[in-house]
């Protein structure tokens, strides 16, 4: 019983630094500055479609007319 704790002691100290750290640069770069605008901006209600997702391009009508089925 003893001798695993020489291993599990040092190992969660360890782990615990290394999940600070993380933590740490984490918190400066910025990524928990903020928290509220993707849940916002998943809620505002922007169902336009581009135009370049409209507009079939010249080159493509022969294709679709063209449309050989297998016989």
């Amino acid at each position: 019983m003893i001798e695993s704790l020489w291993l599990l002691i040092p190992l969660s100290v360890v782990l615990a630094f290394v999940i600070g750290a993380c933590f740490w640069w984490a918190a400066g770069a910025g990524q928990f500055d903020d928290l509220s605008g993707p849940g916002e901006r998943i809620l505002q209600d922007d169902d336009s479609v581009p135009d370049e997702l409209i507009t079939i391009k010249e080159e493509t009508i022969p294709d679709l007319i063209n449309i050989k089925l297998p016989k």
